[in-house]
């Protein structure tokens, strides 16, 4: 190994041991409760909570997904089109996971249980950082893993709860958190939300987690797709693309790896009284 390769190595070990797991982020008061929230286990990529009480969870079939919001403050720098970005791929991605252990509802009713969705925390990508990243990262001798410089790195941060029918009980609870790390797997992007549209699909993972026990098992695809106003969940082309794209440019690229502009989803239809979300803190 030449010498150059050697002080990359040891350039990449000195940033790895300074990298540090994902701050948690302070909880936006938007939940019903925070009361018994704990970590599910040890994660070193993303900082989770969850509580969830199983005998009220195993009861459920029907869920409606309300689509998620912005918390007060959160995404402040970004665009509105990031934003809707942002929420458009946290939409689908719970969507996906959701639908895979429970029954989605397109209208709420007295036997249909809510999923509120917060994204309260979107910390931007720098897209100057991201270019000298992508270049360094072609003469990094170490496989699969991308050296990000450091300030320049983003990050998403999510709280999703369910709720009882009638909206007054917390059935499950979750907040989650993730920011890239200076080594990793994360890929630099030139979108300023890069790294939080990156962290959705774990975010989606969590969340269906979350709020199934683990004696409900993962179903078929229901036809029609209840999700299918989000794009399409396997599409070769898309997931090709954005792979010679990240190949050729050693960057993440959303705009081909995430679907076009989706059908809006069905309105629901003669819900329930609504539940009025939590207040944040004053």
């Amino acid at each position: 190994m030449s010498a150059r390769a050697l002080g990359l190595l040891s350039t990449v070990g000195a940033l790895a041991l300074g990298a540090c797991q994902t701050a948690q982020t302070p909880h936006s008061g938007l939940l019903t409760t925070y009361d018994g929230l704990a970590a599910p286990g040890s994660s070193l990529r993303a900082v989770v909570l969850q509580r969830r009480d199983d005998v009220a969870s195993d009861a459920l079939d029907a869920l409606f997904l309300e689509p998620a919001v912005m918390a007060p403050g959160a995404g402040e720098d970004l665009t509105p089109v990031e934003r809707a970005a942002v929420l458009q791929e946290v939409d689908r991605q719970i969507c996906y996971e959701i639908s895979e252990r429970f029954t989605l509802a397109a209208a709420r009713d007295e036997r249909t249980a809510l999923v509120r969705t917060y994204v309260v925390r979107v910390q931007p990508t720098g897209r100057v950082g991201s270019g000298v990243s992508a270049v360094a990262n072609f003469f990094n001798p170490v496989p699969g893993v991308n050296v990000r410089t450091p300030g320049t790195t983003g990050g998403l941060a999510v709280e999703s709860e369910l709720l009882s029918p009638d909206g007054r009980q917390q059935i499950a609870a979750i907040t989650w958190g993730r920011n890239a790390t200076v080594v990793g797997t994360d890929s630099p992007s030139l979108s300023r939300v890069g790294d939080a549209l990156q962290f959705a699909e774990p975010m989606g993972d969590a969340v269906g987690d979350a709020f199934a026990s683990k004696t409900r098992e993962v179903r078929d695809i229901p036809e029609p797709d209840p999700c299918a106003h989000h794009g399409e969940r396997s599409n070769f082309g898309r997931t090709a693309g954005g792979f010679a794209a990240g190949l050729v440019t050693g960057l993440y690229v959303p705009e081909i790896e995430r679907p076009s502009t989706p059908k809006p989803p069905v309105a629901p239809v003669a819900p329930v009284a609504p539940v009025a979300p939590a207040q944040p803190p004053r």
